[in-house]
């Protein structure tokens, strides 16, 4: 929390003796990165104590409360109803204070990306834990929903090692961006949250619900998005805990506590994010305070069914040497100076990706499962497909985005209910047409095909 700490202590003290307590909690402290003065009187043991007089104590009080007027804190004024807590999150302690290691991962869109709430939630473990050896996972991509997160976790998560503690968010993504109803925001969600309890049963949770101007004002209006549904229904299936950021910031603006503005939008300010990681870290330092016993085991989570038999609980890349392409096609990394007009944002500019621009353009696909589709950029240039599984059912889908101007990561799904088993899929791109959203063309940049 950030409080200066001013000690006195008689140096020949034998009832608490300075080398085993006062120089431990200094020592500690500091490393924390606190402020911890000590002053040393010689020759002095347990009593007296204090000073004959206080006024180094009284500059130490005025130096450090200098300019800071009495005001509500973030901290101060975030309750802790919000956050729905489930579980004691002894199975990441026992491992960050007994084994001294952890993995801790964050997926989400440009909220987990950012410079937000996720680095001052990392601080806070380094600091309740500061001989823990941490590993922490960034695997927030900007614009990405929570169907994007389910086919990329084992990549970008799981295949990272052993993990312990997951904090994931996608409600505004799922919202706005991939504009999802309430069946695919879940199927999306169960499946990111079904893939790390089997990639480690004991691994603890937190989702947060972060919030935009519709999440916001179906809640103040006594409703739920989509996406909020759909995720609270997950959580509450496969108890997790969840951080509804959202319904906070919803009562304190009804409490005239803060406003929108105040809070930063869509990307938080740093009041924003302040809330979300103080919500976080009030309700794990709370568990974490809690006595621990010696003999305490990490506590085993019930395995449940899916909510949705077709969520994405075995979502993943489909290798590139299931891909069938005529020579229409190319593999590599795309010339985007030549490829596209529009921009390419730089963690996309040298990925390796299928793609083409010729309308009549083949592939072939051949996979097990019950759902295909395409992680892709889309562009001002992106076409129109003609999808065809088994060389029975066929559909067209558009991938141009209202954010087409630039390319846009977003995952497509052509199939997601198909029974399970061995399929192929055949894709072309069609002849562009007249009336898209925008001017449109016949590209299309495949980072990866999707199966579940």
């Amino acid at each position: 929390a950030g409080v200066p700490i001013i000690h006195v202590v008689g140096d020949a003290d034998n009832v608490v003796p300075v080398a085993e307590n006062t120089a431990i909690a200094e020592a500690r402290y500091k490393k924390m990165g606190g402020v911890f003065e000590v002053i040393h009187k010689p020759g002095v043991g347990h009593h007296p104590h204090s000073l004959k007089d206080p006024q180094p104590l009284v500059n130490f009080v005025l130096k450090h409360a200098e300019g800071k007027a009495p005001q509500a804190s973030v901290g101060g004024i975030v309750g802790d109803k919000n956050f729905i807590l489930r579980g004691d999150y002894r199975n990441s302690r026992i491992e960050f204070e007994r084994h001294k290691r952890g993995h801790v991962a964050f997926i989400g869109g440009s909220l987990t990306e950012m410079n937000g709430y996720r680095p001052m939630v990392s601080t806070m473990l380094e600091k309740r834990f500061p001989d823990t050896a941490f590993t922490f996972t960034q695997a927030g991509i900007s614009s990405t929903c929570s169907d994007t997160g389910a086919f990329r976790l084992q990549r970008d998560v799981l295949s990272q090692g052993p993990l312990d503690l997951l904090f994931v968010e996608f409600s505004v993504n799922d919202d706005q961006d991939a504009n999802q109803d309430y069946n695919d925001a879940l199927r999306g969600m169960e499946g990111i949250i079904a893939q790390a309890r089997r990639h480690n049963p004991n691994v603890d949770i937190v989702m947060t619900v972060f919030v935009n101007e519709n999440i916001l004002g179906k809640i103040r209006s006594g409703e739920n998005a989509p996406s909020v549904a759909a995720h609270r229904a997950v959580a509450a299936h496969y108890g997790v805990s969840m951080n509804h950021l959202a319904q906070e910031l919803a009562d304190q603006i009804a409490s005239k506590k803060t406003d929108w503005k105040t809070y930063g939008g869509v990307h938080p300010k740093k009041h924003g994010n302040t809330m979300c990681a103080t919500m976080i870290a009030n309700a794990l330092l709370a568990e974490w305070a809690k006595p621990l016993p010696a003999d305490a085991k990490p506590q085993a989570v019930p395995v449940v069914k899916p909510l949705d038999p077709k969520s994405y609980v075995r979502g993943r890349f489909i290798p590139v040497a299931n891909v069938k392409a005529d020579p229409s096609w190319k593999m590599g990394v795309p010339d985007w100076a030549k490829e596209s007009k529009g921009k390419v944002r730089s963690r996309f500019v040298k990925v390796p990706m299928i793609y083409s621009s010729e309308a009549g353009a083949k592939l072939t696909i051949d996979f097990t499962g019950t759902a295909i589709g395409a992680y892709l950029l889309v562009g001002p240039e992106t076409g129109i497909l003609r999808c065809t599984v088994d060389g029975k059912e066929t559909v067209e889908i558009d991938t141009l985005h209202r954010h087409s101007g630039f390319n846009y990561p977003m995952t497509v799904m052509f199939f997601n209910e198909l029974a399970d088993g061995e399929h192929s899929l055949e894709l072309e791109i069609l002849e562009n047409r007249p009336g898209r959203i925008t001017a449109g063309g016949t590209a299309l940049r495949v980072i990866g095909f999707t199966g579940n």
